[in-house]
C-alpha cells in the first residue's frame, strides 16, 4: 500500500477530507521522528514500539577484495510490531 492509498483509506475510515487525513498522517510521522531524534521511545501498547539503538564500530570484509575494513558506529531504529496487527 502506498502513502496515497493509505491516505484515501484513512480519510474514508475517519470521515476526514483527504487533505486533513494527509496532514494528520504527516504530523504523526513528524512527531515520531522528533521523539526518536530526541532519544525517546515511541510505544503504542499492543501495537508497536520503536527506539533508537547504537551500533558499535566493528571490523568487516570487503566482499570483492577480501580486504578487512573498519565499519563505523552508527545509530539505527529498532521497531517491533505486535502480532495483533495480523488479526
Amino acid at each position: 500500500m502506498t502513502k496515497a492509498e493509505f491516505v484515501i483509506r484513512y480519510s474514508e475510515k475517519t470521515g476526514m477530507s483527504k487533505k486533513d487525513a494527509a496532514n494528520a498522517i504527516n504530523a504523526f510521522f513528524d512527531v515520531t521522528a522528533e521523539a526518536l531524534q530526541a532519544g525517546d521511545k515511541v510505544v503504542f501498547p499492543g501495537t508497536f514500539k520503536a527506539e533508537v539503538t547504537e551500533r558499535k564500530a566493528r571490523k568487516g570484509r570487503n566482499p570483492l577484495t577480501g580486504e578487512e575494513i573498519e565499519i563505523a558506529a552508527k545509530k539505527s531504529i529498532k521497531a517491533k510490531f505486535s502480532d495483533k496487527l495480523l488479526g
